[in-house]
């Protein structure tokens, strides 16, 4: 994108207030040698997964059955995660507990925690200056939900070519530092000319567990992907992304397919904001998939050269078209104040490390632990408990399997031994299929639900009937299979307009094909100007939900939108 200042319209982002500028800012007041809260938290709400407890000292059987039910509801609401702010008044006042008062509180939580199976660690605290002088607790329960082996969070890295993405992954995921000459990414590429030339052209995938006191497990002796995912309670999905501007069809593929929780912009300290960041924050930006920055190499960087990358990144998200609050991350706290508001999609924390030094490494690691996940409970409830779908995005032929599927599964569940509707064709036809095994991480589970990644082999189905872009469905499940369909689109940027028979690629979910407008409201559309058109795919009939985002592009020309009504191809689709 040319220009991220009119990437949205006036009228699309809320102006950021200043109570919002006071997140960040509270929390830089003073240095202390105990990490900060702040004077006063926002009044507790009923849903989520934080709780206020003022204290918790030797309670009743009868109050502690309470308790215990209360911190399963609060795991729940966070998907295994709960926070827990100790000597704090429902109404968010700090008003602190004296040191055997705060012993007891917290013998009080372990039992609490014991009773499910949960792990503590405190995060934060602070010693309240008002009379006499009484401590707060922040502390994190974690408890793995009891359908899932562990809580999965997936993560995409994004950034210009050079910035050193592959690099810092290789050295979060292997526990070992850079040489300086890219040795720590060698692991991560997946074909020879990315060894040979230092750039990546595909899509690869890594995975840092945490156990349940935040320890990093892959740096054990035993760095196997099958025992990280056996010792791990939360497991994150980093997806290595190409920052090359000719490889931007696979980076949006992997944007739009993967449907990460969170996007991680990487960015050199020495070139500064170049080539495809600005493009790679506007798409995740337009996929509304929260980000948060990270600038790398700040050891051959001089401080001058450092603080002009930062204050260029900063006017940049502060600017019309993002208008978010860039927080720089310097310590502990900073961390875990941008980890709680980073859902929030007001704050960008920006981080500064060096893969060769370890700067700040231990700071992302942090941060990373504690990110919240990205879909709301209620929300993750209703799509487990609707029909299946299940996008493909990867075909495999496995020796004395057959033929096996991965993707993601956006609604419903799968088992073993499901039947279920496998299409479309290039006919626009499904065909029933037998579900034989699933497999998340490389190993076999019972079931996976919306939201996760997985594998699936599948039962008499050739490797050559499949494409990227099918879907799995529930036998009742609308089959919205179409070529035409109508969508509310923004243009992001275009040289002139565009007009009837527009041609373009476009991105949904897993589907992406060439084609063209067929209809359009007005004579024209320009630059940061919407529109509602009607788009038709130039080769095969894909399956297009209503509500879903979209992505298209024509070299420089770059827009977004919104599926408003699929057009089916029949009235009657083959089954």
């Amino acid at each position: 994108m040319e220009n991220l200042i009119d990437m949205f319209g006036p009228d699309q982002q809320e102006d950021v207030t200043e109570q919002e500028q006071g997140i960040v800012h509270c929390y830089h007041d003073e240095p202390s040698t105990m990490e900060q809260l702040p004077s006063n938290l926002p009044p507790e709400e009923e849903e989520g997964n934080v709780e206020y407890k003022l204290k918790l000292v030797k309670p009743s059987d009868f109050r502690m059955e309470h308790l215990v039910t209360q911190m399963k509801w609060r795991l729940e609401e966070g998907h295994g995660e709960a926070i827990y702010e100790i000597g704090v008044e429902d109404s968010g006042f700090l008003a602190g507990l004296s040191d055997n008062e705060l012993k007891d509180s917290l013998e009080t939580l372990e039992k609490m925690a014991n009773r499910l199976g949960a792990s503590l660690k405190i995060l934060r605290g602070r010693v309240t200056e008002v009379g006499e002088k009484k401590s707060v607790l922040e502390v994190l329960v974690r408890k793995v939900p009891d359908d899932q082996q562990f809580i999965d969070l997936k993560l995409a890295v994004l950034g210009n070519v050079d910035v050193g993405k592959s690099t810092l992954l290789g050295v979060l995921t292997q526990g070992e530092l850079d040489n300086g000459r890219g040795r720590a990414r060698l692991n991560l590429f997946r074909h020879l000319h990315e060894i040979q030339s230092g750039r990546t052209s595909s899509i690869s995938y890594e995975i840092l567990g945490f156990d349940g006191n935040g320890q990093v497990v892959n740096y054990s002796a035993c760095r196997s992907v099958e025992e990280i995912c056996e010792k791990s309670s939360k497991l994150i999905t980093l997806i290595d992304l190409a920052g090359h501007h000719k490889y931007l069809k696979t980076t949006i593929f992997g944007l739009t397919g993967n449907c990460p929780d969170f996007a991680m912009l990487v960015v050199s300290a020495n070139t500064g904001i170049a080539g495809t960041t600005k493009e790679h924050l506007g798409y995740a930006l337009a996929l509304d998939v929260p980000v948060f920055v990270v600038v790398n190499k700040v050891d051959v960087c001089r401080p001058a050269m450092l603080e002009k990358t930062l204050t260029q990144l900063e006017e940049i998200l502060k600017s019309p078209g993002v208008k978010r609050v860039p927080m720089r991350v310097c310590n502990s706290d900073d961390a875990i104040t941008a980890a709680s508001n980073l859902e929030t999609k007001k704050v960008t924390p920006i981080f500064m490390v060096s893969c060769v030094t370890g700067k700040n490494l231990d700071l992302l690691k942090q941060f990373l632990n504690i990110l919240p996940p990205g879909t709301p409970h209620s929300e993750r409830e209703r799509l487990a408990q609707d029909m299946t779908e299940f996008q493909i995005d990867e075909l495999y032929s496995v020796p004395d399997v057959g033929t096996v599927v991965g993707g993601i599964i956006h609604r419903g569940s799968i088992r073993e031994g499901d039947r279920l509707m496998l299409g479309p064709t290039d006919e626009g036809s499904y065909k029933e299929v037998m579900v034989k095994t699933v497999h998340r991480n490389r190993l076999p589970c019972r079931l996976i639900q919306a939201g996760q990644a997985a594998c699936v082999a599948l039962a008499d189905v050739e490797r050559e009937e499949l494409r990227k872009g099918m879907v799995l469905l529930s036998p009742e499940s609308p089959l919205n299979c179409c070529k035409e369909f109508e969508a509310d689109i923004y243009v992001l940027f275009h040289n002139k307009s565009i007009t009837l028979n527009f041609q373009t690629t476009i991105h949904i979910g897993t589907v992406c094909q060439t084609g063209y407008i067929t209809k359009i409201d007005r004579e024209h559309i320009k630059t940061n100007e919407k529109a509602r058109v009607t788009f038709t795919f130039r080769f095969k009939p894909e399956h297009i939900r209503v509500g879903a985002r979209l992505l298209f592009r024509d070299g420089r020309s770059k827009g977004m939108g919104e599926v408003t009504k699929v057009i089916p191809l029949e009235k009657d689709v083959n089954r």
